[in-house]
């Protein structure tokens, strides 16, 4: 078994690991916090309410694991395609499965300009290909072929699994947040929502950092794959190379709506900077503190770059290439 593949499963398995301890915690916390407040309220059943609440966030995890998929196209605004709708795109992911080893993905098409690129799923049989037309519209036939072989090493690395299992806390984490800025006069909940927010946020914090750390190894990982599969690594760097551009060419609007999905995909999504938008009649204004907003902004990518430099990736392939 190649080196890079032995540390990439052990990467594989410390995730995981990281992900259940995760998960429990934030289960405990659920529990304290509920516990807390019955026992603040002086509620005789403050155990059975802890363990209810609990509960109820343990069967939110399984269901939201169990549509994970339909979350991740809902949030890439992708749908399903075939042989019928989409021959040559068909054809080719058949036969880059082929290469690989691994079964033929449905294919969703984003209408996205962004250039989205992901395999997600949670067995080798039911993973699906996300593709947006701003990805299809950039590269070549040479080029979308090597993306779709580095979509779907991700599948024969096995790596796709785990990233859509430990991408979970971060969504769940997140959607506990976004649905406690919504109630309006807490009041009396803020006993609760107050302590839940801090939760979420914790667990938002560690899981995207262990998403993060293991994103980096596994695109590096599906880099080697794809170019082994196709014997063309300049195919796979010239689509990098290209697909960087569109990125950076794309208004941060657009990224800002792709940025739910920017862990899973071939490059991130994010705005390598944050949008500066002048202030004053002139505009000629700096935003008040920009110069932390920028520095926060950095270590923020520091902490989370979920992908390794695109040129450190395309250096790779071009040493790849040359020993070929």
């Amino acid at each position: 078994m190649p080196s890079g593949l032995t540390a990439l499963r052990i990467r594989m398995v410390a995730a995981l690991v990281a992900l259940g301890v995760v998960t429990v915690a934030f289960l405990a916390g659920v529990w304290a916090v509920f516990y807390g407040v019955c026992v603040l309220l002086d509620i005789g059943i403050a155990a059975q309410v802890a363990f209810g609440a609990t509960a109820v966030t343990l069967v939110t995890i399984g269901g939201l694991e169990y549509r994970q998929i339909e979350t991740i196209e809902r949030l890439a605004d992708a749908h399903r395609v075939d042989r019928e709708t989409a021959p040559a795109l068909s054809e080719t992911a058949t036969r880059v499965a082929a290469q690989l080893g691994v079964p033929e993905p449905t294919i969703a098409v984003s209408e996205r300009d962004a250039p989205e690129a992901m395999a997600v799923g949670l067995r080798p049989n039911a993973v699906h290909l996300v593709l947006s037309l701003g990805t299809i519209a950039a590269l070549d036939d040479d080029e979308l072929e090597a993306v779709i072989a580095h979509e779907l090493a991700h599948v024969s690395n096995r790596d796709a699994i785990v990233m859509t299992v430990v991408s979970l806390p971060v969504v769940l984490a997140d959607g506990l947040g976004s649905r406690i800025d919504r109630i309006e006069n807490p009041g009396c909940m803020a006993l609760v929502t107050v302590p839940l927010k801090a939760l979420s946020g914790g667990v938002w914090i560690v899981g995207r950092t262990i998403t993060a750390r293991f994103s980096r190894a596994r695109e590096l990982a599906a880099d080697r794959a794809a170019a082994e599969a196709t014997g063309s690594p300049a195919a796979l760097a010239s689509a990098l190379r290209r697909l960087d551009r569109e990125i950076a060419d794309t208004p941060d609007r657009d990224l800002r709506e792709a940025a739910s999905v920017s862990s899973l995909s071939i490059l991130s999504l994010e705005p390598a900077e944050p949008e500066k938008v002048m202030l004053g009649p002139d505009g000629a204004t700096e935003p008040s503190y920009w110069w932390l907003r920028a520095r926060l902004h950095r270590l923020e990518r520091f902490l989370f770059e979920t992908h390794p430099p695109t040129e450190d990736r395309i250096d790779a392939l071009a040493d790849r290439e040359r020993r070929r």
